[in-house]
């Protein structure tokens, strides 16, 4: 067990999970995990986050530590000692990580006694949005680089290390090809790739001499930075150096600032005039999808893209409005009704069909205990009984299911500019249930004069 991992929380957290647990509440509920609404600029999210929120709730249990942690804290005896000896034993459905996913639909759903199940919110929507956010600005710039190559590069304006971790985790899952954070590729799997910095030539008497060094110990994997000087007299000198070493199928340039489009242009020229046709072009400096997205609709000779800060801070979209809410309690359906933040009540599952000349994807939330319909997937599945992950994959097949998904989205919805995200409707069950849930309360409040 990981000390300290139950103190991952929120204090409202603890504080509502010892309340629980004093006045015997322990029947199971069922939390249902979503966003709200997508941000400006998205017609569809990425699932993720899904394998991290398995391990932590599988060790998660209340120890000792974490007990005197709670005491030097400040929490009362009593919150304190209703603590001890929690730990999660519940079970959880979920959308598979790399699915395309949108608002409304539940991403994950816990059910498991109330207060363990209330205690694990905190985590869970850390875990889930800031993936989730990464993933689908990742899809996005997959989608506008077309066929080039992505590349990794955030890890130096991510917020934390960690941060770093999931971006590169997320950013594989939606498309991108290597990372340059080397912890992360040795963690997941990835390829590691990397070039060289301005100090790097700055450190050396000539522009020439720095290329050469570096090919020299680099002769596998040559990608030399060109525009620490001036950019095209960068390039003469690195084809000078790949073409006197003999790497051209080995070698590449870098361009990291400057109109990408035309010094590209003037580079590819130049290469395959000096007969390095294979030597391919790196390009890097700010980019966003937008920014791409330009280069390959112009037709820039460009063979891969480097992305760091505006993919690895999700810049235009940060945040998800991602919430965790109680659905079901001892068998009860039920709800919120506040303006604008109205929940459905019951477990729910999403039915994902296909419809019209196109064969796009249309999604349909249901109850959980509905019969799956006919042509239709259910895409939550069973991921942890009794506290034990029962789902584990790789990020393989979730990328497969990524690419899977991205085929079948309407155009509307994967468009950069001005999306139309996917309508998704309720089932008549799941909205006959909403329907008389509400009219319960309401008529509850009303009888009590509210």
């Amino acid at each position: 067990m990981t000390v300290g991992r139950a103190l991952l929380t929120d204090l409202y957290e603890l504080r509502m999970a010892a309340s629980f647990r004093r006045r015997g509440m322990d029947a199971p509920a069922t939390f249902s995990l979503f966003v709200r609404e997508l941000p400006p600029e998205r017609g569809f999210l990425v699932a993720c986050g899904l394998d991290a929120c398995l391990d932590h709730l599988e060790g998660l249990a209340v120890d000792d530590d974490d007990l005197d942690a709670l005491t030097a804290l400040g929490l009362d005896d009593l919150t304190v000692e209703a603590l001890a000896g929690l730990r999660f034993t519940g079970d959880v459905w979920a959308v598979p990580e790399g699915r395309v996913v949108f608002a409304g639909e539940p991403l994950l759903e816990v059910t498991a006694p109330i207060a363990e199940a209330q205690l694990v919110e905190t985590y869970l929507l850390n875990q889930v949005t800031f993936a989730t956010a990464i993933a689908s600005k990742a899809a996005r710039l997959r989608l506008a680089a077309a066929d080039a190559g992505l590349v990794d590069f955030a890890f130096r304006r991510t917020h934390g290390s960690e941060a770093a971790m999931t971006v590169a985790r997320a950013s594989a899952i939606a498309g991108f090809d290597a990372t340059s954070n080397v912890e992360a590729a040795r963690r997941f799997g990835l390829r590691a790739t990397g070039t060289m910095a301005h100090s790097y030539v700055e450190a050396f008497p000539s522009e020439e001499d720095a290329f050469r060094a570096f090919a020299e110990d680099n002769p596998t994997n040559t990608v030399l930075l060109v525009d620490t000087y001036d950019t095209r007299t960068g390039v003469r000198r690195a084809i000078d150096v790949i073409v006197d070493l003999g790497l051209s199928a080995h070698a590449g340039i870098r361009i990291d600032s400057g109109d990408l489009d035309a010094l590209a242009r003037d580079a590819r020229r130049m290469l395959d005039d000096a007969g390095l046709t294979e030597t391919q072009i790196f390009a890097s400096g700010g980019l966003d999808e937008y920014a791409i997205a330009d280069l390959v609709g112009a037709g820039a000779p460009i063979d891969a893209f480097g992305v760091g800060t505006r993919m690895g801070v999700s810049e235009d979209a940060p945040s998800l409005e991602s919430v965790y809410k109680l659905v079901a309690y001892d068998g009860r359906p039920v709800m919120k009704l506040s303006t604008g933040k109205a929940t459905t009540p019951g477990p729910k599952q999403v039915f994902r069909g296909a419809q019209g000349t196109f064969n796009q994807m249309r999604d349909v939330i249901g109850l959980r205990d509905e019969t799956v319909p006919e042509g239709t997937d259910a895409l939550l599945v069973p991921v942890m009984r009794g506290g034990r992950r029962t789902h584990r994959e790789t990020i393989a097949a979730a990328r497969q299911r990524f690419e899977s998904d991205l085929r079948l989205l309407p155009t509307p919805a994967v468009q950069l500019r001005n999306p139309v995200e996917v309508s998704v409707g309720l089932s008549p069950r799941a909205a006959a249930l909403t329907t008389r849930i509400s009219q319960e309360l309401m008529g509850r409040d009303q009888a009590s004069g509210v």
